[in-house]
């Protein structure tokens, strides 16, 4: 496997972005994820976006990361943002979200974030298991998702 930074507007980051939201669609019955992202937010130094490719080189898992302080949707300063984290049904359980995540991780770190958050969904108990095994806990919620009774929000300090 090979893990690429590449922009958030990238084709295959669409495509894996589209990927993930027909999940969220199923998972939830809605729409798909309508919080607002675009490329900008995931441009070095204020946010990075991985795309993981198999030995065929077809894409086949996504994360990233975008700063984000203190505002009026509950976040703090300091706090980096994971977003779009996805592997494609047939790669799952290969450990190429923890891969991700730890890459994510180590930057947001050296750009001198000291936390990473993220929300996900209480239909997401696969996403819930990855975080909660590697550190992250239960935190106030926040983001676009925050008024859902099925929305779980999490941090980790980067320190």
């Amino acid at each position: 496997m090979n893990i690429r930074t590449l922009g958030y507007d990238h084709p295959d980051a669409i495509k894996l972005n589209d990927q993930v939201q027909l999940e969220y669609i199923e998972r939830y019955g809605d729409d798909g994820d309508a919080t607002p992202l675009d490329a900008s937010m995931f441009v070095p130094p204020k946010g990075l976006y991985l795309i993981a490719y198999d030995a065929e080189e077809r894409p086949i898992a996504t994360g990233g990361w975008r700063t984000q302080d203190k505002n009026d949707e509950g976040y703090s300063d300091g706090d980096a943002e994971l977003k779009r984290m996805y592997v494609i049904p047939e790669a799952r359980g290969l450990g190429l979200a923890r891969r991700i995540l730890a890459a994510l991780e180590a930057d947001a770190r050296a750009a001198g974030r000291t936390r990473m958050v993220l929300e996900t969904g209480n239909r997401q108990p696969e996403a819930i298991a990855l975080y909660t095994s590697t550190g992250y806990t239960p935190c106030t919620k926040f983001g676009h998702y925050r008024e859902y009774p099925s929305s779980r929000c999490y941090a980790k300090p980067l320190a």
